[in-house]
């Protein structure tokens, strides 16, 4: 009996410390039951900058690329990637015997085209005047005995020694041999037509093009630096053999670099020339470089998935750091307001168009219209609609929806 009453206040003990957490849990609910949990933040000022991010390449202002004039073989190759050059230094010889041979050949057409315009110009070679004034002096005896005969005919005539008809025939000679007299001696005068002229000069041109073509030719063939700069790019080695057009060597000045930054299509109406940019690259972490957009993009091209802008960013830093063909991430800052109050983006709401927040006013939410100014990734500028110190509602703990009047408990 003892023992089972011992049980039973056991019993009676568990089951009032059970009534009793019943009725705490009870009336802690109901105190609390109609207080959403939120996170809360406080309006305050800040400086607020809008920005965007994209991939960019660095590329020099200037690029001095090199390439092989003629089909050869690499013979010298002073310098070395990332060497420093000096103006007029000299970064690689090919084989020129080949581009000598050729400035030889045109040298010798552009002498044989000027012999033959001169030879125009003095009425033909020495053998071809030689033969007109041969020509000319018969002609000019064969006149001579025509008209000889023609007079002593022509006196015969009279006596009727001689018959009109071969008068007429010999007056006829005379006529043929003045003819073939004037003939030669307009021809010594002036022995070609102007198209043969012209023609013989323009033999003379293409001779002189030709020369200076293979004169270039063979000054290419010792590569020399136009500017003091870097050698960033050899693409041969000594002895090696090169095509014709085949890429040798990049040279720039390297103090001197641009980045081409691509925008996705979407962002491109956000952007404006002179915007301030921020370089970095992930070979260099910890340092960065500071620039401004200089040219907006003029069409949209495919890179790879994505429709994009090709945009033009000068590097103000004068820092050799960046090197040619590298990528690098570029973020530009589109907008910028100082000492502006700001909210978190969480707290900004719209209806019909109209952004509102819900302001925290003695523990209940207070729908409150607001103006808005710049927007970045997370915070939001307020023109008007909020005073500094304000708080205002960024979110329920428990993803409720918030609405206008609701009893709010902010959790920090």
């Amino acid at each position: 009996m003892a023992e089972e009453a011992k049980q039973k206040r056991r019993y009676w003990l568990w089951a009032g410390i059970a009534v009793i957490l019943i009725a705490v849990f009870v009336v802690s609910r109901q105190l609390t039951q109609d207080e959403i949990p939120i996170h809360a933040a406080v309006v305050a000022r800040n400086t607020l900058r809008s920005t965007l991010s994209t991939n960019g390449l660095v590329e020099p202002v200037k690029n001095y690329e090199f390439y092989s004039p003629l089909a050869t073989s690499v013979v010298q190759i002073p310098v070395h990637e990332g060497d420093t050059v000096k103006a007029g230094q000299v970064l690689m010889q090919l084989d020129a015997v080949n581009a000598r041979a050729r400035v030889s050949s045109a040298l010798s057409g552009l002498r044989a085209a000027e012999a033959s315009l001169e030879a125009l110009r003095q009425g033909g070679s020495l053998a071809e005047q030689q033969t007109l004034a041969s020509n000319l002096r018969r002609a000019k005896l064969n006149l001579q005995q025509a008209q000889s005969e023609y007079k002593a005919l022509s006196m015969l005539l009279s006596s009727g020694a001689s018959s009109p008809s071969e008068v007429s025939a010999s007056q006829q000679r005379v006529l043929l041999a003045e003819e073939a007299v004037q003939s030669l001696e307009q021809r010594q005068s002036k022995p070609y037509s102007q198209i043969e002229m012209e023609r013989a000069q323009a033999s003379v041109s293409e001779a002189q093009t030709a020369l200076d073509a293979a004169r270039a030719v063979l000054a290419q063939t010792t590569i020399v630096a136009p500017i003091a700069g870097t050698v960033y790019s050899v693409n041969v080695g000594v002895s090696d053999f090169v095509e014709q057009g085949k890429l040798l060597l990049e040279m720039a000045d390297l103090k001197k670099v641009r980045v081409v930054a691509y925008f996705d299509e979407p962002e491109i109406g956000r952007l404006a020339i002179g915007q301030k940019i921020r370089i970095v690259w992930d070979a260099r972490p910890g340092s960065e470089w500071h620039g401004h957009i200089t040219q907006l993009p003029s069409t949209i091209v495919s890179y790879g998935t994505r429709n994009v802008g090709e945009v033009l960013v000068a590097i103000d830093d004068s820092d050799e750091g960046l090197l040619p063909e590298t990528h690098v991430t570029v973020t530009v800052t589109t907008a910028s307001q100082a000492n502006v109050l700001t909210v978190p983006r969480e707290a900004l709401h719209s209806e019909a168009g109209k952004p509102y927040v819900y302001r925290i006013e003695d523990g209940k939410l207070v729908h409150t219209q607001v103006t808005t100014g710049t927007i970045n990734l997370t915070d939001v500028a307020i023109l008007s609609g909020l005073h500094e110190g304000d708080v205002v509602a960024t979110g329920s703990l428990s993803g409720m929806a918030l609405a206008d009047g609701d009893p709010v408990k902010v959790v920090r």
